[in-house]
């Protein structure tokens, strides 16, 4: 517990927030892909994942915390990078939009790999940052995260993320949360088929509750479709068809990694069912947790999922990291899980022990789990 004495400072130094500001590596390093050919092409892919992994083991684990009780003013620093990365990432996509297709010098394999590290980009920085502006209160962060979601062209995101996924995780309402030895192979399809379905339903039925049809004007779908369309738009007219084809392909690249990421979060926890209908709240045991130091740079504590979802409020510097006593641990950072997860053989001799000791560790009176294995489709 913070010392209720000690004068909290009005605004934290720069040097506190300056390790998340390595995002902006990205922009350098894609660019040089698109610039140089070659071999370059791969450094935005193998930089961002290959290097971050590699700091984890170097560095460890970061368990210390902030105090959960610090104003916004304070963390101006720290909510800079997010609010100054939405433009920051609509100049780097749209400028190679237009970039690329002139670039006689790049071949076909050069154009696709610099494609995915914009994907990269979008994907490891922009949709994080993205989840971040979209749980805040303040409408112009949302509408930033609604700018990035789209780029992504992803919008109805926020809407299944916020009305579904927080609601519902744990439990077979949630699309999202990877059943206990799906593998990623079929969560993958899964998801994209049945999140944009449930979004629109969550939408459409709070709508109901204030006597509006779905149709209304402010069903947040016509602002995901409209941004989404514009951007594609944009994309045809700096780039023509191929420069619709890599802003396409950037965003299945993105919406590719978040997925991934989404697979490991929760993969096979479930929150007890009570009964009538109703489930547990949310803990923090409901969420595979991560404290490794160099992949929460990159991620915005992202890893510290366990507390974002037991106070969805908090903003990033303010998320804590709980113990192996309140919340499971994965044994390393996403960008070694999210690696395993494309190998489902891997995977399950990885985590499927791990989960049946969650079950033991939180819930031993639970002796039957086939009520809570049902629809599980193993590759």
């Amino acid at each position: 517990m913070a010392d209720s004495t000690v004068p909290k400072p009005t605004r934290l130094p720069l040097r506190t927030a300056l390790p998340f500001w390595l995002s902006l590596l990205m922009i350098p390093l894609v660019l040089s892909g698109a610039i140089f050919g070659g071999v370059w092409v791969l450094v935005p892919i193998l930089a961002t994942w290959g290097v971050f992994a590699t700091l984890d083991a170097a560095l460890g684990l970061n368990i210390d915390n902030l105090d959960p009780q610090t104003r916004d003013s304070a963390l101006f620093w720290h909510r800079l990078i997010t609010l100054i990365w939405a433009p920051l990432q609509f100049a780097m996509i749209f400028g190679l939009v237009w970039y690329v297709p002139r670039a006689e010098y790049l071949g076909a394999l050069e154009i696709y790999l610099v494609t995915v590290g914009m994907g990269v980009m979008s994907g490891t920085i922009g949709i994080v940052y993205a989840h971040e502006l979209m749980h805040q209160r303040n409408k112009w962060e949302r509408w930033l995260g609604d700018l990035l979601m789209a780029m992504a062209l992803y919008g109805h995101f926020r809407s299944e993320h916020l009305l579904v996924h927080h609601r519902h995780v744990g439990t077979p309402r949630d699309p999202v949360t990877a059943r206990y030895s799906e593998s990623f192979w079929r969560f993958y399809p899964r998801v994209l088929r049945t999140c944009l379905v449930s979004s629109f339903r969550a939408e459409r039925d709070m709508l109901a509750r204030k006597g509006l049809p779905w149709w209304h004007r402010r069903n947040p779908f016509w602002r995901y479709g409209a941004l989404q369309l514009a951007f594609l738009l944009l994309a045809f007219a700096l780039g023509g068809w191929l420069g619709v084809l890599i802003f396409m392909l950037q965003a299945w690249s993105a919406i590719f990694q978040l997925e991934l990421v989404n697979y490991v979060e929760h993969y096979g926890l479930t929150r007890k069912y009570l009964g009538g209908g109703k489930y547990e709240h949310v803990k923090p045991r409901h969420s595979w947790n991560a404290s490794h130091k160099a992949s929460n740079w990159l991620l915005i504590n992202l890893q510290r999922h366990s507390d974002h979802h037991y106070k969805p409020d908090r903003r990033f510097p303010l998320l804590q990291a709980h113990s192996e006593e309140d919340a499971p641990q994965l044994p390393y950072g996403y960008p070694v899980m999210t690696f395993f997860a494309l190998f489902p053989r891997k995977w399950r001799a990885m985590m499927n022990p791990r989960v049946r000791e969650w079950r033991k560790r939180y819930y031993p009176e639970i002796e039957d789990w086939s009520d809570y294995n049902k629809a599980r489709h193993p590759v």
